[in-house]
């Protein structure tokens, strides 16, 4: 495996080919392992991945803490090779509750402050907010980070799972290096509108959800049983017959894998890849073998065959339920 690298957009760093999204070793996927976490990440460090994505919400902070552990941890080599991408703005209670966004110029300097200390760092290299605060106009809170930017606090901007209107206002006010957001076989909605609008003006795609939370990756089952704190005993596209449906793709998908000697993960990260080199996936490896079968993926080389027999396999909108429950659907723009 040899590990390529793509810039994100035309203001934003160079980058791994490949991304690591940490959430699932704090949250929302049941328990993890802190000792696995902490060894994926130097795993991928060492493996050449330097785009690491975190949350100021994801466990409360601990995402953070863990991640700031496990640089401190590494060599100093793979410890200056990263790049840390932060989301904020998400407002949490002690129960775990979700209780909006907060964009406000206030909050984003305020949400800044705690992320640097938990991080450990004297910078943050990617920072935007996860969902657009209804109550303040997007140039408001993209004018605070560009703030942040003069003062060395932040070295690029951000979107995160915005529409093609929100991009081109933000864009206006300050140089937006990506847009985060779902893209995958079974979430294509941002080809229409939101893909060509980033391409037109120069602005990368961090793609998260490639597996779709492990649903296309091969692995899932319909007699899994999920505890109560995984976010997918409540996603649409685990339920009932939505996930009969959707794991009858997955075993489509899993033929043409077969046919290349690949795994059903590698054909699903290898088409986002080839979707466009300014497309950068970020897989959700929790531990360490199922960050090496991603990393696979960089050799997986996709002809005009394959291609079309994938579309073939899983056309665009063939998926069953909608990405996230109803509330949170409320909170996307398309």
């Amino acid at each position: 495996m040899t590990m390529r690298t793509r810039t994100l957009g035309t203001t934003g760093p160079q980058v791994s080919a490949l991304g690591l999204g940490c959430m699932g070793m704090s949250a929302l996927y049941g328990e993890a392992d802190r000792a696995e976490s902490i060894a994926t990440i130097h795993a991928a460090l060492e493996a050449g991945v330097t785009l690491l994505d975190t949350g100021d919400f994801y466990g409360m902070g601990h995402n953070e803490m863990l991640i700031g552990e496990a640089l401190r941890a590494a060599p100093a080599a793979r410890r200056e090779q990263a790049l840390v991408s932060v989301k904020f703005g998400a407002l949490r209670d002690p129960d775990g509750g979700w209780s909006g966004y907060d964009g406000r110029p206030a909050a984003v300097k305020n949400f800044a402050a705690y992320s640097l200390q938990r991080l450990g760092v004297d910078h943050i290299d990617v920072y935007r907010i996860a969902r657009l605060d209804p109550d303040v106009p997007v140039e408001e809170t993209v004018g605070a980070i560009a703030e942040l930017v003069e003062k060395g606090y932040v070295r690029h901007i951000g979107l995160s799972e915005v529409g093609a209107d929100t991009i081109r206002r933000a864009a206006a006010t300050a140089p937006i290096s990506d847009l985060q957001i779902e893209y995958s076989l079974i979430s294509r909605g941002i080809e229409d509108e939101i893909l060509p609008t980033t391409r037109e003006l120069g602005i990368g795609i961090t793609a998260y959800g490639v597996l779709s939370r492990g649903l296309i990756s091969g692995h899932f089952t319909a007699d899994r049983q999920l505890g109560a704190g995984d976010f997918r005993a409540m996603s649409p596209r685990f339920q009932g017959d939505n996930l009969r449906h959707n794991l009858d793709l997955v075993e489509a998908l899993r033929k043409i894998a077969e046919q290349k000697g690949v795994s059903v993960a590698q054909i699903a990260i290898a088409w986002v890849l080839a979707r466009g080199e300014d497309i950068v996936p970020l897989v959700g490896a929790r531990r360490r073998d199922r960050l090496t079968e991603a990393l696979g993926a960089l050799d997986v080389t996709l002809d005009a065959a394959d291609l079309t027999a994938i579309e073939e396999a899983v056309p665009p909108g063939a998926a069953a339920g909608d990405r996230y429950p109803a509330a949170q659907m409320a909170h996307l723009e398309s």
